[in-house]
C-alpha cells in the first residue's frame, strides 16, 4: 500500500528540511505553500515534493486541499515543524506492508502520539504527552473541519487504531513566538466562540470566562496533571496558555459589544 504526506508551509525554511528528511521514504509528498518568501519551495523541490501555491484559506480548508491532491491509498497529514521518529516511520511502513501479515491495517484511521518541544524542553506532563493526533488515514475517510478552529485536526467517525512511535513537534522555540501565535489563534477563535453563544456580555459569564476559567485551566494542567514537573518551561507554558484562554473570550466580548474599534 502506498502513502502520501500532505504538508502545509509558509516561510518554513528553518524547519522543512528536517521534516522532509524524516519522510523521504514516502511514495508522494504534497506541499501546499501559502506564499513563502524564503527558500521553503526550493527545499521542498529538492525532495521531489509536488508544490502548490495557494492563498491561505484557514488551516482546515488548506489541509483538506493538500489531502485532496494526494494520490496514494493512505495519507498522513503533517505540519512543517513536525518530524517522524525512526520508530514511527518503521511502524507505519510495516503496517502498510502487512509485515507480518497479522499487522495489516485493521482500521481506516490511526492516532499518533505527539511529543511537543516548547521553549526548548520536551514536555512530558500537563496533558502534553502523549498528545494523540489523528494523522494517518485511508484516502477518502478523515477530513478536517473548516471555519471552526484556528488549528483543526482530522476527524473520522469510524473505529480508530493507535500507533506507538512518536511524532516530534518542534512547537514553540521562544516565548515571543508563542505569544504571537496565541494572539493570532485567540483572534481566529472568536467566530467559533460567538457561534457557541459565548459572547460574554453578561457580567457573570464575562468574569467566569475571562478570569475564573483561565485560573481553573492553570490549576488543572499545572497542578493536577503534573505540569509543574516540566520545570520553568512548564510553568511559563501553562501560565501563558491560561492567558490565551482569557484572551479569546475577551476578544469575543469585544467583538459582540463594539461594532468598530473605539
Amino acid at each position: 500500500m502506498t502513502i502520501s504526506f500532505a504538508i502545509l508551509a509558509f516561510n518554513e525554511a528553518a524547519n522543512l528540511r528536517r521534516t522532509l528528511e524524516s519522510v523521504s521514504w514516502a511514495d508522494e509528498l504534497i506541499l501546499v505553500d501559502s506564499g513563502s518568501t524564503d527558500s521553503t519551495v526550493a527545499i521542498a523541490q529538492e525532495f521531489n515534493a509536488k508544490v502548490f501555491v495557494e492563498t491561505w484559506k484557514g488551516y482546515g480548508s488548506q489541509m483538506n486541499s493538500s489531502i485532496d491532491k494526494c494520490t496514494s491509498e493512505w495519507v498522513f497529514s503533517l505540519d512543517a515543524d513536525e518530524v517522524l521518529t525512526p520508530e514511527l516511520s518503521a511502524e507505519i511502513r510495516a503496517l502498510l506492508a502487512g509485515s507480518p501479515p497479522e499487522n495489516e491495517p485493521r482500521y481506516d484511521a490511526y492516532w499518533v502520539p505527539r511529543r511537543n518541544q516548547i521553549f526548548g524542553r520536551w514536555m512530558r506532563h500537563g496533558g502534553q504527552y502523549p498528545d494523540y493526533k489523528l494523522r494517518l488515514f485511508r484516502q477518502g475517510t478523515a477530513r478536517l473541519p473548516e471555519d471552526t478552529e484556528p488549528h483543526a485536526t482530522p476527524k473520522w467517525a469510524g473505529p480508530k487504531g493507535k500507533l506507538k512511535g512518536d511524532l516530534l513537534h518542534f512547537q514553540y522555540p521562544t516565548v515571543a513566538l508563542y505569544v504571537e501565535h496565541m494572539n493570532r489563534y485567540s483572534s481566529a477563535s472568536v467566530p467559533l466562540v460567538l457561534r457557541k453563544g459565548r459572547n460574554c456580555r453578561g457580567l457573570f459569564e464575562f468574569v467566569a470566562m475571562t478570569f475564573a476559567n483561565p485560573i481553573l485551566t492553570f490549576i488543572k494542567n499545572y497542578i493536577f496533571r503534573l505540569g509543574f514537573l516540566d520545570g520553568r518551561e512548564g510553568f511559563l507554558f501553562h501560565l501563558y496558555h491560561s492567558s490565551y484562554t482569557s484572551w479569546k473570550y475577551a476578544k469575543a466580548w469585544e467583538a459582540s459589544t463594539f461594532k468598530a474599534p473605539r
